[in-house]
C-alpha cells in the first residue's frame, strides 16, 4: 500500500494536462455534464460565467464560433476560425473546468493526513541519527512529534495504541504482542526504579568502571554472610539454653559478657588504621577470614555449652575486629569509585545494596535454619558450603577493584617501568600484580602484560624489601662529616636518602608531606636502577654526596624528572598527589649546620 507521501508525489502525474486554447469552447447549455449531475454544488462553483450576447464588430465574425469553424471564417476577411477568448477568463479557470473533482477531494484528504504520516515516518526511524532523545541516567528514550506538531511523544506509543485498537478484529496475535510490549514497559519501569535506589545518580558516568563488578560480587557475598549469621545466631541461642528452661537472667548475663569482651577488640585494633590505607585489599581479605572463623566458633557453642562465655567472647572479638576492618577498607574502595567526588552518594548507595543483600540472606538463612534445627553436623556442613561461596565472591570482588592511589609497592612498580621503558603501566595491570599477604596475588589470569615487564616486577619487589621509610638519623650516620654532607646535599628537600647496610634509608624532615615521600620513592627507584644497570656501587656517604657521586647524580635526575613522571602518571589514571604509606614515627628538624 502506498504511503501518503508517495500518493502526493504521484498525484501530478495522474492529472490530465491543460487543454490547448484552441480546444476550449462554450459547452451547450442543453446537455448537463456528468460533474453537474453528480456534484451540482461543486459544478456551480467551477463553471465559468455565461458570456453576454453582443453584436459582432464591423468586419468581424459572422455566425457562431461553430459556424465560423466550419465554413473557414465567414466573417470579416474570412480568416477567423473560432470565437476569441474572453479577456476575463484566465487559464486557471479553464484548467479547473477540465479538472475532475474526484482528484481534488483525494488531494484534500491526503493533505489532512500529511502531518500525521510525517510524524509516523520520523518515529519509525530507529537509527538514532536524528530526532530528540530524553536521557535519564544511562537510559535513553526517543521522542517524536505528535500529529499536530505541538508536542513530543515517546516513539512507538502511538503505533502500539493503533495496533491494539486494530487487534480487536485481528486475532490473538496482536493481543500477545500488546501484552509483550506491556511487560517490557513494566520491566523497564522496575529497572529504572532499581537503578535510582541502588546506583549513584548519573551511573555509569559518575563512578569508575570497576564499580559494577565489585557491587555485584559484594551483593552475593553479603547474602552468604547473612546466612552464616543466622546459623550462628541459632546455635548461640541453643547453647545459651533456649528451649531447655534456662533462667532468663543467666542467659542475658552470658550474652552481655560475650558482647562486652568482643568490643575490646575494636579499641585495640584501631591503632593499626594506617595499615588499612596502605594495603586495603589484604586487610579486607583478612577480615573476611576472621569473620568466618568467628561464625564457625559460634556454631560450635552448642557442643560446649559450659564454655559459652569464652567461646562467645572470642567469636565476638573476631566479628568486631572484622567489622572495624571492613568499615575502614570500604571507605578506601568507595573513595576510588567516586570519580565525580560524590563520596556520600556512593557510600549511601553501597549501604542500600547491603540492606538488600541482608534482606535476601536473612530470608534464606531462616529457611535453612528451619530445616537444620539443633543439628550441629548439618549446621557445620551448611556453613562450610556457604563459607566457600562467601570467600570466592570476596576474592572476585577484590580482583575487580582498581585502586588508583599509590602505596610503596604500586609506586615502585610504576616508577620502575617508567625508568626501564619510559611508559606508565595501566591501573589494571598494576592492581593485578599487587600481592596480598604472603605474596598471594589476586590476578584473574596470567595473561601477558602489555607494558609491565619482568624486570620492573623484580625491581619493585627488591625495592619494597629494602625500603625503610622514616629511619633514624642516628642509626645511619657515623660521623659529623656524613651528617654535614647529607644536610648540604638535601638542603632543598624534605627528606634525606642514603644507602646503609643494603637498605634504602629515608629520613623524613619535620613537615614532610605525602608528595615528598612519593618523590623520595622515585629517587630510590632511580638509585636502584643505577646500582643494578649502571654499575654504581655504594661507598662512603661523603664521596657519594660530591659532584658525580651516586647520591648527587640520582638526586639531580629526580629533581628534573619528577614533575614529568607525575604528569604522565596522572594522564595514565593514577592519583599522583602523594604516597600512601605508614612510615616510622621519626622526624628531624634541621637548624644551622656548619662543618
Amino acid at each position: 500500500m502506498s504511503s501518503p507521501q508517495s500518493l502526493l508525489l504521484l498525484l501530478p502525474s495522474c492529472l490530465p494536462p491543460p487543454p490547448p486554447l484552441a480546444r476550449f469552447a462554450p459547452r451547450p447549455l442543453s446537455s448537463p455534464s456528468l460533474t453537474a449531475l453528480q456534484f451540482p454544488r461543486l459544478a456551480a462553483k467551477l463553471s465559468p460565467p455565461a458570456l453576454a450576447a453582443s453584436s459582432p464588430p464591423p468586419g468581424g465574425f459572422r455566425g457562431s464560433g461553430d459556424a465560423g469553424g466550419s465554413d473557414g471564417g465567414g466573417g470579416g476577411d474570412g480568416r477567423g476560425g473560432m470565437d476569441p477568448p474572453d479577456p476575463g477568463d484566465g487559464w486557471w479557470r479553464r484548467w479547473l473546468q477540465a479538472l475532475h473533482p474526484e482528484f481534488l477531494l483525494l488531494f484534500l484528504l491526503l493533505q489532512s493526513g500529511a502531518a500525521s504520516a510525517l510524524a509516523e515516518a520520523l518515529g519509525a526511524t530507529g537509527d538514532g541519527a536524528g530526532g530528540v532523545w530524553e536521557v535519564r541516567g544511562g537510559a535513553r528514550t526517543r521522542l517524536v512529534p505528535d500529529p499536530t506538531w505541538t508536542s513530543y511523544l515517546i516513539a512507538g506509543d502511538d503505533g502500539s495504541k493503533r495496533e491494539e485498537g486494530d487487534g480487536k478484529g485481528g486475532g490473538s496475535r496482536v493481543d500477545v504482542a500488546a501484552l509483550r510490549r506491556q511487560l517490557e514497559r513494566s520491566w523497564r519501569r522496575c529497572a529504572d526504579v532499581a537503578v535510582q535506589l541502588l546506583l549513584p545518580d548519573g551511573y555509569p558516568h559518575s563512578v569508575s568502571s570497576d564499580y559494577l563488578n565489585y557491587s555485584l560480587w559484594r551483593a552475593v557475598q553479603g547474602v552468604a554472610s547473612q546466612i552464616s549469621g543466622v546459623l550462628s545466631t541459632q546455635a548461640l541461642l541453643y547453647a545459651v539454653g533456649l528451649g531447655k528452661g534456662a533462667i532468663p537472667t543467666a542467659a542475658a548475663v552470658n550474652w552481655v559478657l560475650k558482647d562486652g569482651l568482643g568490643y575490646l577488640s575494636k579499641i585495640m585494633l584501631s591503632k593499626f588504621g594506617r595499615h588499612f590505607d596502605v594495603n586495603p585489599k589484604g586487610w579486607r581479605l583478612f577480615a573476611d577470614l576472621l569473620e568466618n572463623t568467628a561464625y564457625g566458633l559460634e556454631i560450635l557453642t552448642p557442643v560446649f555449652p559450659h564454655l559459652f562465655v569464652p567461646i562467645g567472647a572470642a567469636a565476638g572479638a573476631g566479628r568486631s575486629a572484622a567489622a572495624l576492618i571492613q568499615a575502614a577498607t570500604r571507605s578506601c574502595f568507595y573513595a576510588g569509585f567516586a570519580v565525580q567526588r560524590n563520596f556520600a552518594e556512593v557510600i549511601a548507595k553501597g549501604e542500600a545494596q547491603g540492606m538488600v543483600s541482608k534482606f535476601v540472606g536473612i530470608g534464606l538463612g531462616i529457611v535453612l535454619a528451619n530445616h537444620i534445627h539443633s543439628s550441629v553436623p548439618l549446621a557445620l556442613i551448611s556453613f562450610a558450603g556457604v563459607t566457600a561461596v562467601h570467600m570466592y565472591c570476596n576474592l572476585k570482588s577484590y580482583q575487580s577493584i582498581q585502586l588508583r592511589t599509590l602505596n610503596p609497592y604500586r609506586a615502585s612498580l610504576v616508577f620502575s617501568e617508567y625508568l626501564l621503558s619510559g611508559q606508565i603501566p595501566s591501573v589494571k595491570e598494576v592492581n593485578d600484580e599487587e600481592p596480598l599477604f604472603f605474596n598471594l596475588s589476586l590476578g584473574a589470569s596470567r595473561k601477558e602484560c602489555k607494558i609491565l615487564s619482568a624486570e620492573a616486577k623484580d625491581a619493585a619487589d627488591q625495592i619494597c624489601q629494602r625500603l625503610q621509610l622514616g629511619s633514624k638519623l642516628s642509626e645511619i650516620i657515623e660521623s659529623k662529616e656524613d651528617a654535614c654532607a647529607l644536610f648540604d646535599l638535601y638542603k632543598n628537600e624534605q627528606y634525606l636518602l642514603t644507602n646503609y647496610k643494603g637498605k634504602f634509608c629515608i629520613v623524613l624532615k619535620e613537615g614532610s608531606s605525602p608528595e615528598d615521600m612519593l618523590k623520595s620513592l622515585f629517587h630510590v627507584s632511580y638509585l636502584y636502577w643505577l646500582e643494578r644497570f649502571m654499575g654504581f656501587r655504594p661507598s662512603n656517604i661523603v664521596s657519594e654526596c660530591r659532584p658525580g657521586g651516586r647520591l648527587e647524580v640520582s638526586l639531580d635526575y629526580a629533581q628534573r624528572e619528577f614533575s614529568h613522571v607525575k604528569h604522565d602518571g596522572s594522564v595514565g589514571g593514577w592519583v599522583m598527589d602523594g604516597l600512601i604509606a605508614r612510615p616510622l614515627p621519626v622526624r628531624i628538624q634541621v637548624g644551622d649546620v656548619t662543618p
